[in-house]
């Protein structure tokens, strides 16, 4: 924001600083709370708090913006369930997102950096990853909850931990009790504590880092969630319609048990075999290209094939009662000008969902993406200078709380829904 545009929102953003930190024991944190918030709101380059601090003026004590950045003792998580209370309630979620991001590094001595595949960057390099839930509908979204990912290199307890590394856990003020935990489980573990703050969205979308694995789709059913998940072209299973059968008793040694006829296939395989004219249109949002939408943008569109299938595995396996594998639903995506299926998600929403609802949610997604671009690109994301844990954590829940704030601001401006008839 200019300095006009901040101005002009100055007692709405007081507002809002006093609520979101109004779990600050001290009246000198939520002092340094907001200074910090307006930091991040304030346009002119970098985001990290000593260029934050030569831009605020009469508020800029760099001193004590590093201090509570990096060293003050608040708990973030209380700032984050007072900002998904707030946000909820603005967002009006109708699903959970949960990604990963990575925070290049050129050095190794900020906490948990190491040599990792990111997204971010599209290959494995220098950084820190972060995994995000975010409250999404189709109209808005917000990052309500955060975990550093501790690779095992940075693990005492782990077989592949580095003496160097270890070493710079104090310094970088890593808690004992935390060692690594993998991505998908850190998800779990914020969705957990989502509930625990009295909030219960019953629908979870994730990508294939996270859809590929067995524990985290059943770590979803076993809270009582429906999802829908990206998974790659090596998840296996079972069509709808297989059934175990059991081969003929010989009469001696262990009567053999029930299993499936034929071994399980691949997804992009059962997809082919249903055929390119088992894919149907569906327009699911409006995008950013002028176009013949409501509002002068093109739709978005493709072609999907929706099919019932028994997805396979040992693990799930083993979670099973009986030998007949649990049905699904198989989405993937066929456009009209391609020789197969480009993308593919499981979900165990009712087999009675419709093609559009099932579509619609997978690709709300993007959700996630737009509020990864909006806090990296405008809110400083990633120009966290600090090394220690705690410094991280409360940076990226100050930069979300500045990203709820422009929602707010976003949404408060936006058109009012003009009722049906």
């Amino acid at each position: 924001m200019t300095p006009e545009e901040l101005a002009a929102v100055r007692s709405d953003l007081e507002d809002f600083a006093a609520d979101v930190f109004e779990p600050f024991a001290r009246v000198d944190q939520r002092r340094w709370g907001s200074v910090y918030l307006r930091g991040l709101l304030t346009g002119g380059g970098r985001k990290s708090v000593e260029p934050m601090a030569a831009r605020l003026g009469q508020d800029g004590n760099r001193q004590a913006l590093a201090h509570f950045i990096t060293t003050s003792p608040w708990d973030p998580a209380h700032v984050r369930a007072r900002l998904a209370w707030k946000m909820q309630a603005a967002v009006r979620p109708t699903a959970l997102i949960i990604d990963d991001t990575g925070f290049l590094k050129d050095g190794d001595a900020s906490a948990c950096v190491s040599r990792q595949y990111t997204g971010t960057a599209g290959k494995v390099t220098n950084c820190q990853a972060g995994v995000s839930l975010h409250f999404a509908s189709d109209h808005a979204s917000a990052a309500v909850d955060w975990r550093l990912f501790l690779p095992r290199t940075w693990d005492p307890a782990s077989p592949e931990a580095d003496p160097a590394r270890v070493a710079r856990r104090a310094r970088c003020s890593i808690p004992d009790d935390v060692g690594h935990v993998e991505k998908w489980q850190l998800a779990l573990d914020m969705i957990d504590e989502t509930r625990s703050w009295g909030l219960d969205i019953p629908l979870a979308v994730a990508d294939g880092g996270y859809g590929d694995t067995a524990a985290f789709r059943l770590g979803l059913e076993e809270r009582g969630l429906h999802y829908v998940v990206g998974i790659s072209t090596t998840v296996t299973a079972q069509p709808g319609d297989a059934a175990p059968r059991t081969p003929p008793y010989n009469g001696t040694g262990r009567p053999p048990a029930a299993k499936y006829p034929r071994p399980a296939r691949k997804v992009k395989e059962l997809v082919i075999d249903a055929g390119r004219g088992a894919a149907r249109g569906v327009q699911w949002r409006e995008g950013s290209r002028p176009g013949t939408g409501r509002s002068g943008l093109k739709r978005m569109y493709s072609r999907f094939t929706a099919l019932r299938i028994r997805p396979a595995g040992r693990q799930i396996r083993r979670t099973t009662q009986g030998p007949e594998l649990p049905l699904c639903w198989l989405l993937a995506e066929w456009p009209a000008n391609e020789p197969e299926p480009v993308q593919f998600w499981l979900s165990n929403l009712p087999a009675g969902t419709p093609l559009t609802t099932l579509v619609r949610t997978a690709k709300l997604r993007w959700r996630i993406e737009h509020d990864y671009r909006e806090m990296k690109q405008a809110l400083g994301l990633a120009h966290f200078e600090g090394r220690t844990w705690p410094g991280w954590h409360h940076h990226v829940t100050l930069v979300s709380a500045a990203h709820a704030f422009c929602t707010l601001q976003r949404l408060a401006r936006a058109p009012k829904e003009t009722a049906p008839a």
